[in-house]
């Protein structure tokens, strides 16, 4: 009789352990679903501008929201809870990284823009006034040894893919505007090159 009100004991109080402790993974299920949503909706507001800017800062907390993801799926959501926190965070600051790093970003393009806004239509005025010269010249030896129309026909090339660089500039695409401006010096410079002409200013003197 005893050893049967002993087994009884026993399995009430594991029962009772058992009730309690599904009470208490009931109870933590809410807050840590509701970590995760948080977390989850943070991420997706700055993932756009955090994939461009801080990529790598991005691709941290993607893989750690993973992490606690696969804990709730196992039901420890004592783990997620505990480990939610510092996480959501970390997807708080994306926004506020991102916004600074396009800042800087922006920064470097717009100060690049400058120098080529005010070096390629220098360059390519002397380019063309090149061309003039050499064809005022008129000379055999100058047209044998330069192909002025199809130097011409480069350079107009390159002023039209200027004005498309002006364009991009005007309407706030930084990096449109750099790449494309970035390949009308080169193309200036080859048609200097062809015509022997030396775009590079002279040292400031002392």
């Amino acid at each position: 009789m005893l050893m049967q009100f002993l087994a009884r004991v026993g399995r009430f109080a594991f029962l009772s352990v058992l009730a309690i402790t599904m009470a208490a993974c009931a109870g933590q299920k809410e807050p840590a679903q509701k970590f995760l949503a948080d977390i989850e909706a943070t991420v997706t507001a700055a993932s756009t501008e955090a994939a461009k800017y801080v990529p790598d800062q991005l691709m941290e907390v993607q893989t750690k929201y993973a992490e606690l993801k696969a804990s709730f799926d196992k039901q420890n959501y004592a783990a997620v809870i505990s480990g939610a926190p510092p996480v959501f965070a970390a997807a708080q600051t994306l926004a506020t990284a991102a916004a600074a790093k396009k800042d800087e970003v922006l920064k470097a393009l717009n100060d690049e823009w400058m120098v080529l806004a005010g070096t390629v239509p220098e360059y390519a005025t002397a380019v063309q006034n090149r061309i003039d010269a050499l064809r005022k010249k008129s000379s055999k030896k100058v047209a044998a040894a330069l192909d002025l129309d199809a130097a011409k026909l480069s350079l107009d090339q390159a002023t039209s893919l200027w004005s498309k660089a002006q364009a991009a500039f005007a309407g706030g695409n930084m990096d449109e505007a750099v790449r494309t401006a970035q390949d009308v010096k080169s193309r200036v410079e080859a048609v200097a090159a062809t015509l022997k002409l030396d775009l590079t200013p002279p040292s400031p003197r002392s």
